[in-house]
């Protein structure tokens, strides 16, 4: 299978322009796309409903969207209220269903400066050809590492007790006649995961040896509830493997950000 993790920064390419369709036209065809700065009804883009453009422009595939950042942004029209979200988040794209899906709203610290806001992780149940997996498409925070090794740190423990917690119900239907399980057998939520997205830091920072373990003594040493950096573990990334690039006082400076944790 073939996955995609992509920051879409709203639809805003490094030439400043916007368009939406030019990154649909970049994750289209694979099996699994994980998206970042996906949001809906944002003065600076129109106020398009993101998540909805998306899927028109990949019709083939299931979605859902997870926004960390909710406000509101409805205004009354002829007498009536017209109700809308202003909303940012992060999306999963999968050509299978998507069993379920749940919303993580991360760790947060209020800062006095810069602006902070909330980052998500929107899990996602797919049943694909190796078995039933739970894939996260996550956002982590920008500011400091101190703050990214707490969201790091929740989504740990929400992962370690992933089956032991069930899905979005368990157990014996006792009252058919209300139809809970709607008919269906009990939803997995299995250990196997996969981690995608912009976890705004690098290959041998504090916070990527907390979901790698750091392990200098044993090499390749692996836990059975911990994940792998899939692209050491693939043995990819050259010198210059990098996914963001960017002017930082006055040099510049290409990083890797995004990751796959597997």
């Amino acid at each position: 299978m073939k996955l995609i993790s992509y920051n879409i920064q709203y639809g805003y390419g490094s030439d400043g322009r916007y368009d939406l369709s030019r990154a649909a036209r970049l994750v289209d065809g694979a099996d699994i796309i994980a998206l970042q700065e996906v949001e809906r009804h944002w003065l600076r883009t129109n106020e398009d409903d993101q998540p909805e453009i998306l899927s028109r422009l990949l019709p083939g595939y299931y979605w859902a969207y997870g926004p960390a950042f909710d406000m509101d942004a409805s205004e009354k029209r002829d007498g009536r209220v017209v109700n809308r979200r202003r909303q940012f988040g992060t999306m999963v794209l999968s050509k299978l269903p998507i069993v379920w899906s749940r919303l993580h709203a991360l760790p947060m610290r209020r800062t006095l400066r810069p602006l902070n806001t909330r980052n998500a992780a929107l899990e996602c149940m797919i049943r694909t050809p190796a078995g039933p997996l739970r894939v996260l498409s996550l956002h982590l925070a920008h500011i400091a590492a101190e703050e990214r090794l707490e969201q790091i740190d929740y989504l740990l423990a929400e992962h370690r007790r992933a089956p032991s917690d069930g899905g979005p119900w368990s157990g014996a239907d006792d009252e058919p006649q209300r139809n809970w399980s709607n008919g269906q057998a009990e939803p997995e939520n299995p250990q196997a995961a996969i981690w995608l997205g912009d976890f705004n830091m690098e290959p041998g920072s504090a916070e990527y040896w907390r979901i790698v373990g750091n392990t200098p003594y044993h090499p390749g040493a692996a836990y059975i509830d911990g994940f792998v950096d899939a692209a050491a573990v693939a043995s990819e990334p050259g010198p210059d493997f990098h996914t963001h690039e960017k002017i930082i006082d006055g040099r510049f400076a290409k990083r890797r950000l995004d990751h796959c944790f597997v």
